[in-house]
């Protein structure tokens, strides 16, 4: 049977960098800056989650730092002309917080990173509490995998699993995260089943199969 998919405690860094709601603009620059990131979680408390601050939220001050805005801004972008006079994490902060739990596969992460445009979501228990961080960074961590890996992991839980009879007439092969299955097969209609639990397994690039049905006459599994 398919593993089990990746989830966000997997990869995600335990070790935060976070800011409390009455951190000072400056503050928040140098943790920034010391600590290489380009956003920061507002905690409250014993370590709520309460929203985040980054970098596109403080770059306003700057922006409008000569300059009133027109009429036209300030209709416009009546959050960006508030941050431009924003002195605390608390003023600055983006609220409520994007964030995600650690139970949550990486795909589901990663289509939240994609549909808000964010780049990196706090990690959160159930009382909101700060667990971890997961960036797009950590998401791709599972690419890394070796392609022994993906090809024993392919063999043991999608071969093996749907080709039970003729799993070693089942040739694997897999270069760069790409998996190419070869081989006879009696139902031809697992194919596509065969593709989409492959894509699944944790590293798999892309798919290649060239599976043919046994034809009348022709051994079953022999190639």
């Amino acid at each position: 049977m398919p593993e089990t998919p990746h989830i966000v405690s997997d990869v995600m860094t335990q070790t935060v960098v976070a800011v409390g709601r009455d951190a000072s603009f400056k503050e928040i620059v140098r943790t920034m800056e010391q600590w290489k990131v380009s956003a920061l979680p507002v905690l409250e408390g014993e370590g709520r989650v309460i929203g985040v601050v980054s970098e596109a939220d403080l770059l306003p001050k700057e922006e409008f730092r000569d300059t009133d805005p027109s009429l036209y801004e300030q209709r416009g972008r009546l959050s960006d002309v508030a941050r431009a006079g924003a002195v605390t994490a608390e003023e600055l902060m983006s609220t409520p917080a994007i964030t995600v739990h650690p139970d949550v596969t990486l795909a589901h992460a990663a289509r939240i990173m994609a549909l808000r445009r964010v780049k990196r979501l706090p990690v959160v228990d159930d009382m909101a509490m700060l667990q971890g961080i997961v960036s797009r960074a950590d998401l791709l961590k599972v690419f890394l995998r070796s392609d022994e890996d993906i090809e024993e992991e392919v063999r043991r839980t999608v071969v093996s699993y749907l080709f039970p009879a003729t799993s070693h007439a089942i040739h694997v092969n897999v270069h760069e995260g790409v998996v190419t299955l070869r081989g006879h097969i009696r139902d031809t209609s697992l194919i596509s089943v065969a593709v989409r639990l492959v894509r699944a397994v944790e590293g798999v690039v892309d798919v290649e199969p060239h599976l043919e049905s046994t034809a009348p006459g022709h051994p079953e599994g022999s190639p």
